[in-house]
């Protein structure tokens, strides 16, 4: 993981608005990194972005715009996990809110734990991350090693 990170950013509807703010304030910070986003957060994070700093052409490499996760979008982060294209996630997700994606939902968590990738689910967790001095420089995760279960024998 080098020192400017790949930062998975998704939000549940009813916690868009708490990422769109965690983005405006912590935007200083996060301006050295690149983001990845599915589709309405990212788009929400973008329009907010340029009415803070009024310029998109900052923008332009800063922000991936993915599909909305339940369209295909938490499928194409999982997939991003898994090919080593993210170093960590911010998901604020809802837990009073039952949804229709939320098998998609599990695979993404699954897959940045399987993978070792840090993930936030809430703001608290989120701050603790983004002001950790790890942030800003190189930091190898440990991988665990899964080929005994890959090469186990199967009795089909």
């Amino acid at each position: 993981m080098e020192s400017a990170k790949n930062i998975a950013l998704v939000a549940h509807d009813r916690r868009k608005k708490d990422m769109v703010e965690w983005v405006e304030w912590n935007w200083d910070l996060l301006s050295k990194h690149k983001l990845i986003c599915t589709g309405t957060t990212g788009k929400l994070v973008e329009e907010a972005l340029i009415k803070k700093i009024g310029k998109d052409s900052v923008l332009k490499n800063k922000i991936t715009k993915l599909k909305s996760g339940p369209l295909g979008g938490d499928q194409q982060l999982g997939a991003m996990i898994v090919d080593g294209k993210i170093d960590f996630i911010v998901f604020f997700w809802d837990p009073m809110q039952p949804l229709p994606h939320d098998v998609d939902v599990k695979a993404v968590l699954r897959i940045a734990v399987l993978y070792n990738v840090p993930i936030a689910c809430n703001r608290s967790t989120a701050d603790f991350m983004i002001s950790s001095p790890l942030m800003n420089e190189e930091y190898r995760p440990i991988i665990k090693d899964y080929s005994t279960y890959i090469d186990r024998k199967l009795n089909i």
